[in-house]
């Protein structure tokens, strides 16, 4: 979602889908565990072994994974043009435009988790979960096919509100149907934590936050 957040709760008392304007908002109330769809935890370099063991899990479709998160790329610069240059001159990997749109949300959240080191929240790879509910690589969310594939997972995982929330979705908070089926499976793999990429304890960056993709 371009702007603001899809935000899916799990607890006791069923299931619930909400469209906060920012992640304090998503977050603001007490939580157990939340997992998030964006880059938690950079190196200087934008390499992390999490996001080449997603990607190879992911295989064929490694490019499911954007990569590359650094945070001088937005503390520094303001055009990706710029950003790119600076990127070639440390002999770094440059910038995608996927990536660079995202900046404003990886930044939000990367503050919010450093000002919030006491509590639970992980990074998590939608298409990961689907992977593991499926058992076998999926057909693009694009497609039609792919699309229903992840929605039918999603409703015998217990989403049998899904249908509803996609027509609530459309009527005017800029949410796609493929946001809400992400952010759906982003909130099993905060309740089942069923696996991470790498396993084990989580390697940290410079600012002790770990990075770990969970699924």
């Amino acid at each position: 979602m371009r702007n603001g957040w899809v935000a899916v709760v799990i607890d006791g008392a069923g299931r619930a889908i909400s469209f906060p304007a920012d992640i304090s908002t998503a977050l603001a109330a007490p939580f157990t565990r939340a997992a998030i769809d964006i880059p938690i935890g950079m190196t200087d370099d934008g390499n992390r072994t999490c996001d080449r063991l997603a990607r190879d899990k992911l295989a064929p479709h490694r490019s499911r994974v954007v990569t590359g998160a650094r945070r001088w790329l937005w503390d520094d610069h303001t055009h990706p043009d710029e950003a790119n240059i600076e990127a070639s001159r440390r002999g770094q990997t440059r910038a995608s435009r996927q990536l660079w749109h995202l900046g404003r949300k990886i930044m939000e959240v990367d503050a919010f988790v450093r000002a919030h080191r006491d509590c639970d929240i992980r990074e998590a790879h939608p298409e990961l979960v689907f992977l593991r509910l499926n058992g076998a690589p999926l057909p693009s969310k694009k497609t039609e096919q792919g699309a229903k594939l992840r929605r039918d997972l999603l409703v015998a995982a217990g989403f049998v509100e899904i249908d509803d929330w996609v027509t609530r979705a459309r009527l005017g908070t800029g949410a796609k149907p493929d946001d809400l089926l992400d952010a759906c499976a982003v909130a099993l793999a905060a309740r089942d934590c069923a696996g991470c990429v790498p396993e084990g304890e989580a390697p940290r960056d410079a600012h002790g936050v770990a990075m770990q993709v969970w699924f």
